[in-house]
């Protein structure tokens, strides 16, 4: 199937749709200027960060230094994106009353930023932080004004400021409200993702509606409600799902 071809597909679904659910993953943020981080230009190889070490959370309360050092670089690359048309489709379709909910695995709040507002940050953000010690909130500006000035950022108590970023052993947030979206859908997006990473990766098993995949590499899904698969670049597709509306 041809992309004008799978998109024009897409299109029909859409204006059929009565509850349309997304899944997003990195993929929809490359364009926007975000690396993917594991691949030869994201921040773990050029920088030659341990993912496994700086998201882990018993790694981060012995020694949270080398998470900062990545939340530096991270917040400098985040300053200057922008969100990708996919990002500005999505937030499109939500303010038409199409899109009921968008499910991300992305930390960079570019969804937001593009506008949506029904978004479920499965691995958290840097929207908001908390002290470990005296759980006070921190707005996203404060921790990034201290994060600068500070090599840990620490609260008025002394207690190290945390981002509200979900690390490796601890707890996915929004789970049962993204399964509640995912069962719900009549149309579920796949965007972005490869779906190899659980929990997020359940949530095309539990829809009974139509799904659409979009991902420049292949899918780690396998279910009989697959209607569209495209293996090509995101914005490029869904500019042209945009022009059969």
């Amino acid at each position: 199937m041809t992309l004008a071809k799978a998109a024009q597909r897409c299109a029909g679904f859409i204006k059929e749709a009565k509850s349309i659910v997304a899944l997003t993953g990195a993929g929809i943020s490359t364009n926007a200027g975000i690396p993917d981080f594991r691949g030869p230009k994201g921040l773990y190889v050029t920088k030659q960060y341990d993912a496994d070490k700086i998201f882990d959370i018993e790694h981060f309360l012995e020694d949270p230094l080398p998470f900062f050092e990545f939340a530096r670089d991270f917040l400098s690359l985040e300053q200057k994106l922008k969100p990708t048309h996919a990002h500005l489709f999505l937030s499109k379709l939500e303010r038409e009353g199409k899109l009921k909910g968008l499910v991300t695995q992305n930390i960079d709040s570019l969804h937001q930023t593009a506008g949506s507002k029904n978004v479920y940050e499965m691995h958290g953000s840097f929207w908001e932080s908390y002290c470990l010690n005296c759980f006070q909130r921190f707005p996203y500006e404060k921790l990034k004004e201290k994060l600068f000035k500070e090599k840990i950022p620490l609260c008025k108590c002394g207690g190290v400021i945390k981002p509200d970023v979900v690390f490796f052993g601890e707890n996915v947030k929004f789970l049962s409200e993204s399964s509640r979206l995912a069962e719900t859908a009549d149309l579920f997006f796949v965007i972005g993702t490869s779906c190899v990473v659980y929990p997020a990766a359940m949530l095309p098993k539990l829809t009974s509606g139509k799904i659409i995949v979009v991902n420049i590499d292949k899918v780690n899904t396998h279910s009989d409600n697959v209607v569209v698969e495209v293996q090509d670049d995101i914005d490029q597709f869904f500019q042209q799902v945009q022009a059969f509306i």
